[in-house]
């Protein structure tokens, strides 16, 4: 082999080197900057107990009439009353023009279950957690700053905006229900 050949040769075998080189060092580079960004994707994501909770079966068995129970649903407290013949009269007699947020109490439960009350128990005003079976119209009271809602869950003084939510459910049967 000719001198010439030889360095032809051995600058080929440079190239196909160097090529490697760049690729590979491209490669180790994109894994690493994929490391590097995962956890920060990755903490975007609900906490574990945020998604084991994204829907939450309870059994109303054990609830007697004029019972409440509090129960966490995606992190937040979930009252479910159940209501006495005369808790449901009271709640269906108010005048609905005259509420701060206009909703009757058969908008507010599953009909045929009038029964059962299931609503989000954070107040709507600032997030604090009302206290049960108190304030001026029986149902929930808001000591932080003095918001009234009924055994409808409806606001009736105070300075909340809106009714206690009712968040999404069904009855799965008549002593059971799933909500989310």
């Amino acid at each position: 082999m000719s001198e010439m050949e030889q360095t032809t040769e051995h600058e080929e075998d440079g190239v196909e080197r160097r090529d490697f080189l760049f690729i590979a060092a491209g490669g180790f580079g994109a894994v690493a900057a994929g490391a590097a960004v995962w956890p920060l994707v990755d903490q975007m994501n609900p906490s574990a107990d945020v998604l084991a909770l994204s829907s939450v079966e309870v059994d109303l068995a054990p609830i007697a009439v004029g019972q409440s129970i509090k129960v966490n649903w995606r992190g937040k407290p979930v009252f479910i009353r159940r209501r006495a013949a005369e808790e449901i009269a009271e709640a269906r007699e108010v005048i609905v023009a005259e509420l701060p947020d206009a909703q009757t109490d058969v908008e507010r439960v599953k009909e045929g279950k009038d029964e059962w009350l299931v609503v989000v128990g954070v107040c709507t005003h600032l997030g604090c957690i009302p206290i049960d079976y108190s304030g001026d119209y029986y149902g929930w009271y808001c000591p932080c700053h003095g918001s009234h809602y009924d055994t409808s869950g409806r606001i009736r003084r105070g300075p909340a905006p809106t009714n206690l939510e009712v968040p999404e459910y069904t009855f799965l049967s008549d002593s059971r229900i799933k909500i989310g």
